[in-house]
């Protein structure tokens, strides 16, 4: 068994793509739109099968900073070595975005960094 796709809402659809799409390498369908419910949707397919819908639909709650609640943490994506990671924490800080940790070794072994993405989402990034 293995899980289909992850999905999240966002408030800009097409930012979040071009977010995943430009840092993760996801490619992305031509969307979906449903006229009773006004949602709309992309799924990013990346290299290893691995699939994440992202979609909006009318009248979504705001939510600040990023929280830690119950329920959704993070996603993560390996980008195989620790200077792989390094590179790309430092083009996502140059490109404005927050980094929340690292990059730096857990206590558990993992060699990561934690940024918010565009709609301030926990992204991990780690080494193989």
């Amino acid at each position: 068994m293995k899980i289909e796709h992850v999905a999240m809402y966002v408030h800009n659809l097409e930012k979040a793509r071009d977010f995943f799409g430009t840092y993760f390498g996801g490619v992305s369908n031509e969307g979906y739109f449903n006229p009773k419910t006004g949602l709309r949707s992309f799924f990013l397919s990346f290299e290893d099968g691995a699939r994440l819908e992202l979609m909006n639909i009318p009248g979504l709650e705001e939510k600040s900073g990023c929280p830690v609640y119950a329920g959704y943490a993070h996603l993560a994506f390996q980008v195989g070595t620790k200077e792989k990671v390094d590179a790309l924490t430092a083009r996502l800080k140059s490109d404005g975005y927050r980094v929340l940790s690292g990059p730096r070794t857990t206590g558990d072994g993992y060699y990561e960094s934690c940024v918010a993405d565009s709609e301030n989402n926990r992204i991990e990034i780690v080494a193989g």
